[in-house]
């Protein structure tokens, strides 16, 4: 199936590891051009370099903290010297949290929403414009089940995902008149490196048996009764990236092997 992406650029935050990644490789082997950003310069430029030697596409990696004005400056302004803006943006980076409401401080609060938040807002703001000159493109953000469903132990990562799913609808009416199309994807259990490092952890005093962990886990949450691999989920990016899903609008998708307990 020819999803009409060749030539394409797009913006991969997050993009050097995991689900970002796994994303970036789905695109550069549908011909898209791609920029991964992540805070360590060594890892991010590696993958870039892999990726483009992998799919014959052009690759380019960039050292930032998107969690801060000056790492999305950077990134953006990168972006414009290297391809003259992007067609795509995947607002990618995150990370879970632990903590209770009671307990957890302002500069918690404020990292986080920082991270899974403005990032979003100000990366948007900057490439939307060129989306616009290049006569339009997608956002697509990577939320959470738990924007919808939280887990208990993570409120401050409930809380912004749920935010980011917002501005995500929000975005998407102001957007669209430009033919920038924008949807969020809400996944379920993926199993990145961040969940087979927690795995090991919490399994170290106990045996070591990190894989028997994880499959309770599994078992407990998802009918499914596993987890998805980050490749899985980035085929779904893939798609809502294409011609294929040009209909697709404000819209929020769960991809949680049944995950999800409501309707």
């Amino acid at each position: 199936m020819d999803l009409g992406l060749k030539g394409k650029v797009a913006v991969i935050t997050g993009g050097s590891v995991g689900i970002g990644l796994a994303i970036a490789e789905g695109l550069a082997a549908e011909g898209v051009d791609v920029v991964i950003a992540a805070r360590g310069v060594e890892r991010v430029r590696k993958e870039a370099g892999r990726i483009a030697k992998a799919f014959g596409v052009r690759a380019e990696g960039v050292a930032c903290d998107v969690a801060t004005r000056e790492g999305t400056e950077d990134l953006l302004a990168d972006v414009e010297r290297l391809f003259g803006g992007a067609d795509i943006l995947i607002n990618n980076a995150g990370t879970g949290s632990n903590e209770t409401v009671l307990a957890a401080p302002d500069e918690k609060w404020q990292a986080y929403w920082d991270l899974h938040v403005m990032a979003a807002v100000r990366l948007a703001r900057g490439l939307a414009p060129t989306m616009k000159r290049r006569g339009g493109g997608v956002i697509l953000h990577n939320a959470s089940i738990c924007a919808a469903q939280p887990l208990w132990y993570e409120p401050i990562y409930n809380v912004t995902k749920a935010a980011l799913m917002m501005f995500s609808k929000t975005l998407s009416t102001e957007l669209i008149g430009d033919n920038i199309r924008v949807d969020c994807v809400n996944p379920g259990l993926i199993l990145t490196p961040d969940w087979i490092k927690t795995a090991k952890q919490l399994t170290a005093n106990k045996g070591g048996d990190w894989q028997a962990y994880l499959d309770r886990v599994a078992r407990e949450h998802a009918p499914i009764k596993r987890f998805a691999t980050p490749q899985e989920l980035a085929n779904f990016f893939v798609f809502l990236c294409s011609e294929r899903a040009s209909y697709s609008v404000g819209s929020t998708y769960y991809v949680d092997g049944g995950m999800l307990k409501s309707v």
